[in-house]
């Protein structure tokens, strides 16, 4: 039931792409939302807030006028970077896999 409990924590249609553009940065609610055309703030703000509870991301308010906020992935966040490699990879692997089967269907 391992891999369900992981779902569980990753799924959302935006959770792994954020988590992937904050991977080895500290970026703000702005630079997030440019890196990820179409999520609306509200969404961003939610996927955020439920990264932030599972303690993958870390929220640092920065006392300032007006304050500012960054997030950044937390050290257990950072445990995920193994588990990007290998989708990375696994897509990749499909990919050429998909050209290989079009290529030899346009070929017949």
């Amino acid at each position: 039931m391992n891999i369900g409990e992981t779902l569980l924590v990753l799924s959302g249609k935006w959770k792994l792409s954020l988590l992937y553009e904050l991977g080895g940065q500290t970026l703000r609610f702005n630079d997030l939302q440019r890196a990820l055309p179409g999520i609306s703030k509200k969404m961003l703000t939610k996927q955020l807030r439920d990264l932030e509870e599972e303690g993958l991301v870390v929220r640092n308010v920065i006392p300032d006028n007006p304050p500012k906020v960054e997030y950044s992935l937390s050290s257990y966040g950072e445990t995920l970077g193994p588990l990007f490699d290998v989708m990375f990879d696994w897509g990749a692997n499909h990919r050429k896999r998909k050209s290989e089967r079009l290529f030899k269907k346009l070929s017949e």
